[in-house]
């Protein structure tokens, strides 16, 4: 029988001991969403992300740079696994808390890109959100066509009972939706339209210096549209309609529940945008997926360090929620100018990312590759082997 309300799983000791016996163990994927990049799947991805860099979806321009065709953001890799698989546990709600991102080759238009994951920790821990709480860390592989490996990503997840999470009601005083003025609303929006892409203009190592600034990028306020293209083009589980879905809550209780304003069953994952999915998480009201914000650090990353620059290393913490209705400023200032083990010339950027109440809701640090003037290098083309 489907669930009229959401499920609620316990942290047994025997989940647990279920759970521990897969660390060290491939898991199966069973949603990939994307394998191909194609044209359409590229520029839907950056729709999503609101990312309108012309190398990821302007044939003429691409073929002017030194990729030669149209390539796929960095943080892309996102549409094909969203850097962990949610398993084990039935019940006990995921939330994800880092995510550690290395960049190896780039992603070009038509590549096919295979995801192998593992679960590589778990522990037990007491939080304030929801009392007695797993963390648990996966490693994701991306192989292209060649079976050459693009990137790698190690993740970290907190998992709650759900019951706890709203009993405790750690975030119940916040005021949601956010109530902005109209002048607060059109200063965000001309900051918005502000946004900087460097592009075909270098960046060159020997013309940055540590504390320089990065260009602030604003995304918001979040709007439910806003998730609905990240859906189309990222979506991290499976999102179906009508009999395709009923089959699947048939088939697997737990996944959906009956929503009591529309009688309509949904997912889970609905969280993210239905109010009462997220108050029976323990979470007030929709709130975004992480890794949809660690795509806009690396859209701010990518933006910077123009076509010819290489996002080497990208990690961040997802420190706190980030609601419909609200705004994120994401922030980089260069703390380390160096050149690394392979004599490229590399920057170490600090990152954060506040919202309209000052908290910062992700921060980390990235490290970009430069092409050097005086040494007449290019981290893009050493990549692509035509260096």
């Amino acid at each position: 029988m489907v669930q009229t309300i959401i499920s609620e799983g316990i942290i047994t000791d025997e989940a647990l001991h279920e759970f521990r016996n897969r660390v060290g163990k491939k898991l199966r994927i069973n949603h990939q969403f994307n394998e191909l990049a194609s044209k359409d799947a590229i520029r839907k991805f950056s729709d999503g992300i609101g990312d309108p860099n012309p190398l990821w979806r302007d044939e003429t321009y691409a073929r002017a740079t030194v990729y030669k065709t149209i390539a796929a953001p960095p943080s892309w890799h996102n549409s094909v696994l969203p850097t962990w698989v949610l398993q084990g546990l039935a019940g006990v709600h995921a939330l994800h808390t880092s995510s550690d991102w290395e960049f190896y080759k780039p992603i070009l238009l038509n590549d096919r890109i295979t995801p192998e994951c593992r679960l590589t920790k778990c522990k037990v821990k007491q939080s304030d959100f929801a009392g007695k709480s797993v963390i648990e860390q996966q490693e994701v592989k991306y192989f292209n066509q060649n079976g050459e490996l693009t990137a790698k990503v190690k993740s970290a997840a907190f998992r709650v009972e759900r019951a706890a999470a709203r009993q405790k009601g750690k975030y119940s005083k916040i005021q949601l939706p956010h109530p902005w003025t109209e002048e607060e609303i059109l200063e965000i929006e001309a900051q918005v339209l502000n946004e900087k892409i460097r592009g075909a203009e270098n960046r060159f190592w020997e013309d940055v210096a540590a504390g320089d600034e990065l260009p602030v990028l604003t995304k918001g306020p979040l709007g439910l549209t806003d998730f609905i293209a990240y859906i189309i083009g990222a979506s991290p589980v499976p999102i179906k309609a009508h009999g395709l879905s009923l089959r699947d809550y048939r088939r697997h209780p737990a996944w959906g529940f009956r929503d009591p304003v529309t009688f309509a069953m949904e997912p889970i994952y609905s969280v993210h945008y239905n109010a009462f999915a997220a108050q029976a998480c323990g979470i007030p009201y929709p709130y975004d997926v992480a890794v949809q914000r660690h795509c806009w650090l690396i859209q701010l990353m990518t933006n910077w360090m123009s076509d010819n620059g290489w996002l080497k290393k990208s990690y961040a913490k997802y420190r706190d929620i980030v609601y419909l209705s609200d705004v994120v400023w994401l922030k980089g200032t260069i703390v380390r100018k160096y050149m690394d083990e392979n004599s490229e010339h590399c920057v170490d950027i600090k990152t954060d990312a506040i919202n309209q109440r000052g908290r910062s809701v992700m921060n980390g640090q990235s490290t970009v590759i430069l092409p050097s003037r005086d040494r007449a290098s290019n981290p893009v083309k050493k990549r692509l082997g035509k260096e």
